[in-house]
């Protein structure tokens, strides 16, 4: 009878074989996995960081509304809609060149960041009424009230003048604007103000008058022809100067609060943006400016609804008890000079992001040349409003505010006639009777008179 064959041999080896397969399948489970999670969780990181920036989180306090509260715009808002039409659309690009198209011979097409701040929209009308193109760019944050800017935006389109809602530092919607548009200048007037409000909020200071304006300068640089600009520096950059008054030899290295070091960081960019790709730049250094649809976190402002709302002021000294003195600067007289500025401003000398030759690099002042002391602006808005204010005198804080301004303004009356003619009683006339029509109030039967013998 003939002997089974040995099979023991080949079982072991298929069960050795089994076992390495499962092994196999084993560690490629575990692999395919840990490939799995890391995936999941880079799009998880990536979706925490998106709606981060898009969704910022409300605090737990958000019921209370700040007045000082950033404004954050979407990615959708900023970049896919503006005005209620689509950026890119036809309807959007006809209201964009027929706003930015001048209406005389040799006109200027200028885009004027900030149009619906104050100086923005006072600069955006006169532009627009001597005949020039005028394309406004604002990301209405809030600041201060944007219902303000809203009605600034409501005056200005009624004259044909159309502002982007959207963001300096939405460099897609900037170069879309320079696609559609051949701008001859640049009056950059966008920025976070306010001296105090620094120190709440001190990046978005870095996010508007830094990042922002390097932004601007990057598609500035890019386009063709490039821009001439002018663009809005501060006297905040004298800080502690003592000089008496500030021209703008003095030295301006000792910024006294944030917003003046970001100032002063951008007179620098703009040294570094015309040295090398030969853009054609100019500063101005406002002084105090107040008027008509101002801003409410002015002293001038919010004393006037203090006084008529019969809430008490404060009044500031300085540590050796010396009175605080500003030297206010009427807006038409800053129009004039932003107006004077751009028609002085020679032609960029790049192209293709390359410097041809040495361009144009200036900074001026632009004040009224008399500081008045504060106690004596409480004075005429008394007068003006026929009602006594409650006066708080107490020590200046150390919050970045400086004793006092005093523009010398000879090297702008030299290049461009600069000359302000408006005295701080007459301007302060001027705004009561917008505030008192604005807000809808009455003003008091003396108001007249003590404005005229103030």
């Amino acid at each position: 009878m003939p002997t089974p064959p040995d099979t023991s041999k080949t079982m072991k080896l298929e069960r050795y074989n089994s076992y390495l397969r499962k092994l196999h399948s084993t560690k490629l489970l575990n692999a395919s996995s840990k490939f799995l999670f890391r995936v999941t969780l880079l799009i998880a990181l990536v979706l925490i960081l998106f709606f981060t920036i898009n969704y910022p989180p409300l605090s737990d306090n958000s019921h209370h509304v700040s007045p000082h509260r950033h404004h954050h715009h979407s990615f959708l808002s900023t970049s896919l809609f503006s005005g209620g039409s689509l950026v890119g659309g036809a309807s959007w690009e006809k209201q964009v060149r027929h706003s930015s198209t001048p209406r005389r011979p040799n006109g200027f097409s200028v885009l004027v960041t900030g149009a619906a701040g104050f100086i923005g929209s006072h600069c955006s009308l006169a532009l627009k009424k001597r005949g020039d193109g005028v394309l406004g760019l604002d990301n209405f944050n809030d600041y201060y009230d944007p219902s303000l800017k809203r009605a600034r935006q409501n005056l200005l389109s009624k004259h044909q003048i159309f502002i982007v809602d959207g963001d300096l530092n939405d460099a897609a919607l900037l170069t879309k604007l320079f696609d559609v548009v051949p701008f001859t200048h640049i009056l950059h007037l966008a920025a976070q103000a306010g001296v105090r409000y620094a120190m709440q909020n001190p990046q978005s200071y870095v996010r508007s008058n830094i990042a922002g304006f390097v932004n601007l300068l990057e598609v500035a640089k890019a386009a063709n022809p490039q821009p001439a600009i002018v663009w809005a520096s501060s006297s905040s950059v004298y800080g502690l100067n003592t000089e008496n008054s500030f021209s703008e030899r003095d030295r301006t290295d000792q910024p006294a609060s944030l917003y003046a070091a970001t100032k002063k960081a951008g007179e620098e960019i703009a040294h570094t943006y015309n040295h090398i790709y030969g853009l054609s730049l100019t500063g101005l250094r406002f002084f105090t400016v107040y008027g008509p649809w101002g801003r409410p976190d002015m002293a001038y402002f919010f004393f006037t609804k203090d006084i008529l709302q019969g809430k008490p002021i404060d009044i500031y000294k300085t540590q050796d008890q010396k009175e605080v003195a500003r030297d206010f600067t009427y807006i038409d007289d800053v129009v004039k000079g932003c107006l004077g500025a751009l028609d002085t401003a020679e032609k960029s000398t790049g192209s293709g992001g390359k410097k041809k030759s040495p361009a144009q690099l200036r900074v001026y002042n632009l004040g009224n040349t008399s500081p008045v002391p504060v106690g004596r602006l409480v004075s005429i808005l008394e007068g003006l409003l026929g009602t006594k204010a409650k006066k708080h005198v107490i020590t200046m804080p150390r919050n970045g505010d400086v004793p006092f301004t005093h523009a010398n303004v000879t090297l702008a009356y030299k290049d461009f006639g600069y000359k302000p003619t408006t005295d701080l009683a007459s301007g302060l006339r001027k705004f009561v009777k917008w505030y008192v029509n604005y807000f809808g109030m009455e003003p008091s039967k003396g108001t007249q008179r003590a404005g005229e013998t103030s």
